[in-house]
């Protein structure tokens, strides 16, 4: 009789070995290892970092808008408020050098000349100062309260030639005198151009008083270092200077 083979017989057929990280039934989900996890956290962490970033520049950017804003609307000695200012030389009590420049407006405009009227003296920047521009505006607009204050007279001093002074003024509509004082002979006198953003080739923003009899009653000069300021609202320009001239007047 042949004989039968006993392979496998009586025997359970062996199982196959479970899948690695499965669970030993059908239908339950493999078990992770927890890499996706980590570059999740990975993922958020640069995020974070990136927000971190854009919050630090944005402050610095609104920082560097808030300094540029103070070198516009603060001054730096005397005075009172935001706006403070320098005293220059020739100060109140000096004899106002005399001098005679064009204008603008057309012919020339002496100091001297003005003997009996008080004069108000604007020194400022220039052509490219759009804030000196739009103080030039503001007082024109107000001359009427400067006229109270006991001002006769307002000129502006730049040293831009004629040309570029009445090319500026049509664009801006000022019909204040504005005196062309090319090589800084009257600034030198008066030493204006030692209080602006550009060294001493240009006026930086002062205002000088100029009374009756050729002294001068009240000076601020409010574009020096550390703030240049180029504007300063009318009001307070003229509450500085009715306490600047009334200061003098009592001295």
């Amino acid at each position: 009789m042949a004989s039968r083979s006993t392979t496998g017989a009586g025997r359970r057929p062996a199982q196959k070995p479970q899948a690695a990280g499965r669970q030993g039934h059908e239908g339950k989900p493999p078990r992770h290892n927890g890499a996706p996890r980590r570059i999740q956290r990975a993922e958020q962490a640069r995020q974070a970092r990136r927000r971190k970033v854009w919050i630090r520049t944005g402050l610095a950017a609104a920082a560097a808008v808030a300094v540029l804003l103070a070198v516009f609307l603060t001054g730096s000695h005397g005075g009172s408020g935001s706006y403070t200012y320098q005293v220059g030389q020739p100060g109140p009590g000096a004899s106002a050098p005399n001098f005679t420049l064009p204008s603008n407006m057309g012919g020339t405009f002496n100091l001297a000349a003005q003997r009996g009227k008080t004069v108000l003296l604007y020194f400022q920047e220039g052509t490219d100062c759009q804030p000196c521009w739009t103080q030039l505006q503001a007082i024109q607009r107000d001359m009427a309260g400067f006229h109270r204050a006991g001002i006769d007279e307002v000129v502006s001093v730049t040293t831009d030639p004629l040309g570029a002074l009445r090319q500026a003024a049509g664009t801006y509509g000022t019909t204040i005198p504005v005196l062309s004082d090319p090589n800084l002979a009257v600034s030198h006198a008066y030493d204006a151009n030692g209080y602006g953003m550009m060294g001493t080739s240009m006026d930086g923003h002062s205002f000088i008083v100029v009374g009756p009899t050729g002294r001068i009653e009240w000076r601020a000069d409010y574009g020096g270092a550390p703030n240049y300021t180029m504007y300063v609202p009318v009001p307070t320009l003229l509450a500085q200077m009715r306490a600047g001239m009334a200061a003098h007047a009592a001295s």
